[in-house]
């Protein structure tokens, strides 16, 4: 198995997704519907899927609270 971080897999179990992270001891997978999975890397079994990773929608960001809440009255 000779995949690299960023590249777009398929896994019988979890389906698609893409290489995070990739050393001699441990993958981490980001699937698409199943989120992040960590494999041994000696056992694992991906396969090249084709295509390109779908961009995930980016969180929420939180508001900040007001400035006034924040600042002490006299």
């Amino acid at each position: 198995m000779n995949f690299k971080p960023g590249q777009y897999v398929r896994h019988v179990k979890y389906g698609c997704g893409t290489i995070v992270a990739r050393d001699a001891d441990r993958t981490t997978v980001d699937f698409d519907s199943a989120g992040l999975k960590l494999f041994v890397t000696s056992l694992a079994a991906f396969e090249a899927a084709e295509g390109v990773a779908p961009k995930k929608a980016r969180p929420a960001r939180r508001r900040a609270k007001a400035l006034t809440q924040n600042i002490a009255t006299p």
